[in-house]
């Protein structure tokens, strides 16, 4: 098997309007679709501009808990101007929320249910990360 692309990843939510407004409103991603599957469900499906990868908000598997999904990363060009628009969208965070690894400098930040994402900031693409 040669895979090409991971695609979709599912996103447990507890309410899909809420979880749409945050991904599009504050962490600047689009909708790729919104359909409804019928009995009051619908696929909503968004992603980062410019990623092939997508993010749907499920309600329906009853073995992913909203808020249980924890790990997933987004790379940015410049974390502390990400930092900047997402204090200027509302987000909380702390003076001294930026972690630091050999591999780069990340910031923590959880959706509405509390589904947790690692904002990072690569090393090789900003030679000062602080600046």
């Amino acid at each position: 098997m040669v895979v090409g692309n991971l695609s979709v990843i599912s996103i447990p939510v507890r309410d899909q309007d809420v979880s749409k407004k945050f991904y599009i409103d504050k962490m600047g991603f689009e909708e790729v679709g919104d359909t409804s599957l019928g009995d009051g469900t619908r696929w909503i499906m968004l992603r980062p501009i410019g990623s092939n990868t997508a993010i749907a908000l499920v309600t329906w598997f009853k073995s992913m808990k909203p808020g249980s999904l924890r790990g997933l990363v987004l790379s940015v060009a410049s974390l502390k101007e990400t930092m900047r628009e997402l204090k200027a969208s509302g987000f909380k965070l702390d003076g001294d929320a930026v972690q630091k690894a050999p591999w780069g400098h990340w910031i923590s930040v959880d959706d509405p249910d509390g589904n947790g994402w690692i904002i990072q900031q690569d090393l090789l693409m900003e030679k000062d990360p602080e600046s």
